[in-house]
């Protein structure tokens, strides 16, 4: 296999056999392959796309390159849920508790922080002992006992994905619809799903920020499930701002953990209600919308679903009295509050800007071999809309020290925009399925 003629047989415009992708993908995974040869492939399939048979070709060699989650004789129903990813966003921590304690699996398989945004494992590992890395006999065993696992990206799923997700976080080419939808495909299939559930992003904040992108990613990737006989729904969500108030690991765990008592932020439980709900419709654990969601609320209300996240918590190795006791999880040396800098209304919150200051302040991974500093973040209540005074609080920066406090106000500074008018874009825009796209805000 001659990989620079692949290069630019791809670079050029020209499509790919199936047979070309299978075992560039074979070779890759096998090491054989080196990394700034298949980052020179990914970069010209972001700038000249895949066609629909490449993408078919891709993501079946991905899939193929390992093994799958085996329920076989299992009698509970699967469903899974999959964000294409933004900041704030800790809806995998309080969707899997809630639908597994309604009496469906929920076997999630998460991923790292990819570019700007989080990454659920790298929130799931602020809480002390708290394993990610089960293998499949594992994650049976522990979807047989408790209903729910969630686990990392084990070395039998998809491997070939695993690398390339990776490479591609390093190397400016996370913002290709047919690589996006291919790497969440891969894995999810490899779950063993009776229905998976997509949260697309929308907005400043999104990998793919227009409506127009984000709905031919939600169907590409409903295609691809479709054929293999996985049903899937996808709603497009906003990503304009970001999602609750925590953004940072150990922060938005303490903020998960807030949402299963009952006190999590408005618009973040108003998006994982909407994801649960279509989750037990796919499983067949609710007949209609409105039992579904009434089912997901009296689970949070009767503490139902916070029982669940300790045993989820508990079972993979971790200290389940973070629950109680959130101090127990990481703590940032240094903390700041910043405020406004004239009255008015807030006009943007800018998620991307805050992500990257995440980064900055060593939250997240800008190398494959970075080690993140689990406390670091910010706490930002304000929502495009909201009125403020001068001199208000806005926001709370948390540092390892005093410059990190300094790049921290930076980005506020930089990311919420006050002016004279300001308002929401809608938090739930669409549902899309398999036979048609529905507009709900």
């Amino acid at each position: 296999m001659v990989i620079p003629s692949l290069i630019q047989h791809k670079r050029d415009g020209h499509e790919l056999p199936a047979a070309d992708w299978s075992r560039l993908i074979a070779e890759y995974t096998a090491g054989r392959v080196p990394d700034y040869q298949m980052a020179a492939l990914l970069m010209a399939v972001v700038w000249r796309g895949l066609s629909a048979a490449e993408l078919a070709a891709l993501t079946d060699a991905m899939l193929n390159s390992g093994d799958r989650l085996d329920f076989a004789g299992f009698s509970l129903p699967r469903v899974d849920k999959h964000s294409t990813g933004g900041i704030g966003d800790k809806v995998s921590l309080l969707l899997a508790p809630m639908v597994a304690s309604c009496g469906v699996a929920v076997p999630m398989m998460s991923g790292r922080g990819l570019g700007h945004t989080g990454g659920t494992l790298d929130k799931l590992e602020a809480i002390p002992g708290f394993r990610t890395g089960l293998s499949l006999r594992e994650a049976r065993a522990q979807v047989e006992q408790i209903g729910c696992v969630m686990l990392g990206q084990t070395p039998e799923i998809a491997p070939a994905d695993k690398k390339l997700y990776a490479l591609r976080d390093v190397t400016g080419t996370v913002e290709s619809i047919p690589l996006i939808s291919a790497s969440i495909m891969s894995k999810k299939l490899a779950e063993g799903l009776n229905g998976l559930v997509l949260d697309v992003k929308t907005g400043s904040g999104a990998f793919l920020p227009e409506i127009s992108q984000a709905l031919e990613l939600a169907r590409t990737m409903i295609g691809i499930g479709q054929a293999r006989g996985c049903p899937t729904v996808a709603l497009l969500t906003a990503m304009d701002r970001p999602l609750g108030r925590a953004c940072g690991n150990a922060l938005e765990v303490e903020e998960a953990i807030e949402g299963l008592q009952g006190e999590g932020p408005a618009d973040l439980m108003e998006v994982t209600y909407r994801l649960g709900v279509e989750m037990l419709l796919l499983a067949g654990g609710a007949s209609n919308a409105g039992d579904a969601r009434r089912m997901l609320e009296e689970k949070v209300s009767s503490g139902r679903a916070l029982e669940k996240l300790v045993q989820i918590i508990q079972c993979q190795g971790g200290d389940g009295s973070v629950v109680e006791h959130p101090d127990r999880l990481p703590q940032a040396a240094e903390v700041e509050v910043y405020r406004a800098e004239r009255a008015g209304q807030v006009v943007r919150v800018e998620p991307r800007r805050i992500g990257r200051a995440i980064l900055e302040l060593g939250g997240g991974r800008q190398t494959i071999d970075d080690v993140i500093d689990s406390a670091v973040g910010f706490v930002i209540p304000v929502k495009p809309g909201d009125k403020v005074k001068m001199g208000e609080p806005l926001a709370s920066v948390f540092a390892r020290d005093g410059d990190g406090i300094e790049v921290g106000l930076q980005a506020l500074r930089e990311a919420i925009v006050i002016g004279d008018q300001g308002s929401c874009t809608p938090l739930v825009s669409h549902r899309v399925t398999a036979e048609s796209i529905e507009v709900l805000g």
